[in-house]
């Protein structure tokens, strides 16, 4: 979080009992007593999970556990200097009051210990809290959620849709711009120059591409549209590089060359939806089958989905029949996230040396450049390029 400006905060009437209702929705365990009950009110004390554990009487009002000792720096204080403080005092938080000790913000040393945790995670500068995204329909009532979401401080918006060149997706661009300038706007799916020209001209910040790819995917097979992966890729970011727009590579990467031929045909960012839905993170159950530990993963646009909402995306929600572009099935135990991950950029940092590239960007120009160049592989070609007359062996790609 960085500074929390916005504390769930209680009032010295209110009773431990609150605070256990409270912690049903919530995952932390402290909350600043203020006068009202709320942020910018007369700080008066602090209740942590230590002071109310071990009370019986859940009707007690806070004024009489709460911590009154409290570690409180004045409004201003740069957030390095704040953490400095809160590792020397070795309390759990530091409170940042006004000159009339009106509760500001806090800082929380789990915070510290997280940042320290996961250097990597996508931070603001400013305040070190984490980018947060949403997705959203080009439907009316979008408009509404968007406005909710804005207020609770969101980053940057998805607009998902199966098929990004659309009118109503430049509306909602155009929209969205307009009524919220400081929202970073990823618009899509496209596969052409001109799709990709279209949104960046309506004021998308970055382009989503891939249409029909993904291994859950039949668009292509069943709509006959679509375009092959990594020449839509190269393209389209062909396109975007001219504007400053990045490009995610959406779909048809199921291992860590398909991510590097990603990023080097002019993807900033490969998204993995097949790759990762069987790790440990990813929703669904795990079951076994012939002694093989599997987990469920479904399009949104298999049939499964279309029944619980993904119909919308298709437009399809009102339509008496309804025609699948995506199919369920399941797909492989991958272990954790903390551990694939490594995993998978170690293999990039791996291949962008073979390829005698420091960075992406320095991938991008070389591509541009000519000096990464690619060619066709014939059947033969391919053969070769894998594991091929031996016996038996053990395949270690995990």
């Amino acid at each position: 979080n960085g500074f929390i400006t916005d504390p769930v905060c209680m009032s010295p009437e209110n009773r431990i009992s609150d605070i256990d209702q409270l912690r049903k929705n919530v995952s932390f365990t402290s909350f600043p007593v203020t006068k009202n009950g709320k942020p910018g009110s007369r700080l008066l004390g602090l209740v942590t999970k230590r002071d109310i554990d071990m009370e019986t009487d859940r009707r007690r009002p806070l004024s009489e556990v709460m911590t009154k000792d409290l570690i409180t720096v004045e409004e201003g204080i740069s957030l390095a200097k704040a953490n400095q403080i809160l590792k020397e005092c070795k309390k759990g938080k530091l409170l940042v009051v006004d000159k009339d000790y009106n509760l500001i913000s806090m800082v929380s040393r789990q915070d510290i210990s997280k940042s320290n945790d996961f250097p990597q995670a996508s931070k603001l500068n400013t305040n070190k809290q984490l980018l947060v995204g949403a997705a959203l329909s080009t439907r009316k009532e979008d408009k509404e959620r968007l406005e909710s979401l804005h207020s609770e401080g969101l980053d940057v918006v998805v607009i998902d849709s199966a098929q990004g060149f659309s009118s109503y997706q430049i509306e909602m661009v155009k929209f969205i711009k307009k009524e919220y300038p400081s929202l970073q706007v990823i618009g899509g799916n496209i596969v052409t120059q001109s799709q990709a020209l279209a949104l960046i001209e309506a004021g998308a910040d970055g382009l989503r591409v891939g249409m029909g790819p993904g291994s859950i995917c039949i668009t292509q097979e069943t709509m006959a549209c679509g375009r092959g992966q990594a020449t839509a890729v190269f393209h389209t970011s062909r396109l975007a590089k001219k504007y400053g727009v990045p490009v995610i590579a959406d779909g048809g990467i199921s291992s860590i060359g398909d991510l590097v031929k990603a990023l080097i045909l002019g993807g900033s960012v490969g998204m993995m939806g097949g790759l990762l839905a069987g790790t440990d993170e990813a929703p669904g159950e795990f079951y076994y089958r012939n002694g093989v530990r599997l987990k469920r993963y479904r399009g949104m646009a298999s049939l499964d989905a279309m029944k619980q909402g993904g119909d919308k995306r298709y437009m399809a929600e009102n339509a008496d029949i309804k025609v699948a572009q995506g199919v369920s099935g399941s797909v492989i135990a991958r272990g954790s996230l903390l551990s694939f991950i490594p995993y998978l950029i170690t293999g990039i940092k791996q291949a962008f040396q073979d390829l005698g590239v420091k960075s992406i960007k320095n991938a991008h120009e070389s591509l541009y450049k000519g000096i990464i160049r690619m060619e066709k592989r014939s059947p033969s070609s391919q053969l070769e390029g894998k594991v091929h007359h031996l016996y038996d062996y053990e395949n270690p790609v995990i």
